[in-house]
């Protein structure tokens, strides 16, 4: 299903898809398609039949960033950041589990949507890289500390100050991907892995994200037991163990 121009959504077993499509300008993010993303962020997370998100790029590439003729266009009005930074909080909020399933390249903007997501999969093609500093623009606060928290603040000045592009395993070693895989094995790897998340408790799942990134305190630690234990889930859990089943969380 077409989104906006660029961008397109599936739903397939419990798992969403939302794909970068601009394979002619390496699927480089324009202002309609970062508008977008909150609003279909949004929309996935109030729909109960989806219990994951992928994000991925068409083509074999992730994201070349934001288109630079539209960058400028945004600079003479003032901002340049505000879509960025509003695409990126849908993402890191979402409350399910987000996969960056990543191909090609994976620079400036692209790499932010990337990091925004809980977990990065990536090809061992992909190439990273964080390029402000070739175009005189100061990167979001939000997303130059999330770079720093993931990947480490050495990490974060070194992609920040060099604008230089790391590939697959160097992006592995600093943390900033989680697995790397050869590009045949990518996608099997991404989507057995979702299917795995798809079955798991979602309480869990979304209370881990909440407390992991800093959004639940102990209150919310409390709250997020009571809904176990109210919603079923923790019995259902509990059940399946003692019958030696799968649970059903569903």
């Amino acid at each position: 299903m077409k989104v906006t121009d660029g961008l397109e959504l599936a739903i397939d077993e419990h798992v969403a898809t939302l794909t970068l499509n601009r394979p002619e300008k390496r699927n480089a993010m324009t202002a309609a398609m970062w508008r977008a993303i909150p609003g279909v962020v949004g929309d996935l997370a109030a729909d109960p039949a989806v219990r994951v998100l992928v994000l991925t790029g068409a083509a074999g590439t992730f994201s070349a960033g934001a288109d630079i003729w539209e960058i400028a266009e945004l600079s003479d009005n003032g901002d340049d950041t505000g879509l960025t930074v509003a695409a990126e909080r849908a993402l890191i909020e979402f409350p399910k589990p987000a996969i960056a399933s990543i191909e090609g390249y994976c620079v400036g903007g692209g790499c932010q949507l990337a990091l925004a997501c809980d977990l990065r999969f990536a090809s061992s093609t992909a190439r990273f890289g964080i390029t402000p500093a070739k175009l005189g623009i100061v990167y979001p606060i939000s997303s130059t500390r999330r770079l720093a928290e993931i990947a480490g603040p050495a990490t974060a000045k070194y992609l920040i100050f060099s604008a230089e592009l790391v590939d697959a395993g160097h992006a592995l070693r600093t943390g900033l991907v989680d697995e790397v895989l050869p590009p045949e094995r990518l996608r099997d790897r991404v989507y057995g892995f979702a299917a795995t998340l798809a079955h798991r408790s979602r309480l869990t799942l979304a209370a881990a994200k909440e407390i992991i990134d800093g959004r639940a305190g102990e209150e919310g630690f409390r709250a997020w037991q009571r809904e176990a234990r109210e919603s079923g889930e923790l019995a259902e859990g509990l059940s399946a163990f003692r019958e030696g089943r799968s649970p059903r969380f569903f």
